[in-house]
């Protein structure tokens, strides 16, 4: 019997958090998204669960179906599905598997690296979530890959677009809320952020640090637990983080690297200023909506952090409304992006029909 065209979207890493590379799996590659074009999902309970599906399971699938294609939107490709060549098509988030070894745990040092390198060495078609990523993978792919764009449209996940409708102002003798979001581990470089927020007490702003996320690796949660005005408020569901936000008069990243960086695009959708470390990802995705800042200087942070979000008339006003532009950009961008994929993947199935 002749079996159908079908992509197998390997799922095998989704679990009880759903974080950005969780909420990409399940935004832009499920049955929906990818309609109506035929898919299937692919999921496992538990790491060994997880690295036995995409080191037996799916690559049995590909091998008993000759006219299937495999998508791995989460972590890079197993070696052995990699073997399949034009047959499986990754989706990247960021090269810091080979550009960032100090920041990764042992799972990701012994497994994903591997499987990340040699995927980059032998698959054709490649798919990135921006023009940095896809700069900063061409670097390790192979010569004639096709690095392809697929920008993921940014939804309100935590519904506070109704903030956005409701000024932000800030008062003196009022705390200044700042929060971050995200796991907490060594590449997020949060204690640049607790660094400014301890530069902006020492020109007499009460500024606090909201910390939500995952607690991650390394030495990071006993590192912030110890600094003050800071409070780690761990992995939270959409309601806690919408509570948060409303309360918070900006968002602060200051990573060392990121491959696209989704919170402080979704806290747009909010209306809330963003404060950024002035990498080249951030460039791209925040345009002029947001306020870049050396993490490795606080008390010039701090002083452009007064001088735009305080002293200046309507600061926080102002960034509601670039904030609102920006998602508009970006999100028409995704749109054109989502439109293509659609087109190849289907001409591709076709191929092998």
């Amino acid at each position: 019997m002749v079996q159908a065209p079908i992509i197998y979207v390997d799922e095998s890493h989704l679990g009880r958090y759903v974080t950005g590379l969780e909420r990409i799996t399940l935004e832009l590659f499920s049955a929906a998204a990818l309609a109506p074009l035929a898919v299937e999902p692919l999921r496992a309970s538990g790491t060994r669960g997880m690295i036995v599906a995409q080191t037996m399971r799916l690559p049995a699938r590909l091998a008993s179906n000759r006219r299937s294609l495999a998508l791995c939107p989460g972590f890079p490709p197993s070696i052995p599905l990699s073997l399949f060549g034009d047959r499986v098509i990754p989706y990247i988030h960021d090269t810091f598997l080979l550009t960032r070894k100090q920041d990764l745990n042992w799972r990701a040092r012994t497994y994903m690296a591997p499987a990340f390198r040699f995927a980059l060495r032998r698959l054709p078609w490649l798919l990135v979530n921006s023009e940095t990523t896809r700069s900063e993978v061409a670097a390790f792919a192979r010569s004639d890959a096709d690095i392809s764009l697929y920008r993921p449209r940014v939804r309100d996940v935590f519904g506070i677009a109704d903030q956005a409708n409701r000024p932000r102002s800030w008062s003196e003798g009022q705390p200044l809320r700042l929060i971050a979001i995200g796991t907490v581990e060594p590449r997020k470089n949060l204690r640049a952020a607790a660094a400014i927020v301890a530069a902006l007490q020492a020109i007499g702003i009460d500024a606090q640090l909201d910390i939500v996320g995952r607690l991650g690796w390394g030495n990071e949660v006993e590192a912030l637990k110890a600094m003050p005005h800071v409070t780690l408020h761990g992995y939270q569901e959409a309601d806690r983080v919408r509570d948060l936000i409303a309360a918070a008069h900006a968002l602060i990243t200051t990573s060392h690297d990121e491959g696209l960086g989704l919170a402080p695009l979704e806290a747009q959708h909010g209306g809330l200023a963003t404060i950024a470390a002035d990498i080249k990802v951030f460039r791209e995705a925040l345009g002029e909506s947001g306020l870049l800042v050396d993490p490795a200087r606080p008390d010039a942070a701090a002083q452009q952090i007064r001088a735009r979000l305080i002293d200046a008339p309507d600061g926080l006003a102002a960034a509601a409304s670039l904030a609102r532009d920006n998602l508009d950009r970006w999100n028409a961008a995704a749109d054109r992006d989502h439109a293509q994929l659609i087109d190849r993947l289907a001409a591709k199935l076709a191929a092998r029909g």
